[in-house]
């Protein structure tokens, strides 16, 4: 064979290779990009509209599942769960005396379910809400827009009372999806 047709012949192969790991990194990618939105649903989509690409949201998610999987999550006990849920309804009876105090409660009440159940107990609630997202990406969100609430003001009574009434909804979503079982979480996924 001529110096050309080695010439020739390299150059396929060198071709063929960069274009078998062209497929293959596309191919990995797109896996990793299912797995994300199954993984994150809703929070997937939230993650990349808020960030600058979907390399760098992808990326975020993933760093939260590996922050996740260093946390030592607990389950509830069945007492812990019946506890919290008992505490939850006074909660809500207290609503209508006073909407203000009762929002607060449950938002702390949802906190200290997050705490039992292993989730860093500092006070950055974007990244207590980031951890939360891998295990339950559903509510994540509701537990933003409730803690949103809390902190906004508004300028009647009444529509503050509607805002805390629904920050009520969004709380006791988060409450009852951090009160499932593991089998019961399982079986939503």
């Amino acid at each position: 064979m001529s110096t050309i047709g080695w010439i020739i012949l390299v150059a396929a192969i060198v071709v063929a290779v960069v274009v078998v790991m062209l497929v293959v990194a596309r191919a990995s990618s797109a896996r990793r990009r299912e797995h994300l939105q199954d993984r994150f649903g809703p929070e997937y989509d939230r993650t990349v509209d808020e960030s600058a690409s979907r390399r760098d949201a992808e990326r975020e998610l993933a760093e939260r599942e590996r922050r996740r999987e260093e946390l030592d999550i607990r389950p509830l006990s069945g007492a812990a769960r019946s506890r919290f849920s008992d505490e939850w309804n006074g909660v809500q009876q207290r609503f209508l005396d006073d909407p203000e105090g009762a929002t607060s409660q449950a938002e702390r009440l949802v906190r200290r379910v997050m705490d039992e159940r292993g989730y860093p107990a500092d006070d950055d609630t974007t990244d207590r809400a980031d951890l939360v997202s891998v295990d339950h990406p559903d509510v994540v969100e509701k537990y933003r827009h409730g803690r949103e609430t809390l902190d906004a003001g508004t300028d009647g009574q009444e529509e503050r009372t509607e805002n805390l009434r629904v920050a009520m909804v969004d709380f006791r979503a988060v409450l009852e999806s951090l009160l499932e079982t593991d089998d019961q979480l399982a079986a939503t996924r």
